[in-house]
């Protein structure tokens, strides 16, 4: 398996993530959000997941 390969070739695995994690946010940039998401038709999640993937591939270029 995947964690047996890496031991053979001396490699650190990869780390997996859940997908989930908490932000802590102002008062006044959660309403902010909650604002625009509503204003572009999208859930809080998927406003705040689509921001925040755009800013990381424009980051990692």
């Amino acid at each position: 398996d995947y964690l047996d390969l890496c031991a053979q070739a001396g490699k650190t695995p990869e780390k997996p993530y859940s997908g989930q994690f908490r932000l802590r946010l102002s008062p006044e940039v959660h309403r902010l959000l909650a604002v625009a998401a509503k204003t572009k038709g999208k859930s809080l999640n998927e406003f705040v997941t689509d921001a925040a993937e755009k800013a990381a591939r424009e980051a990692v270029r």
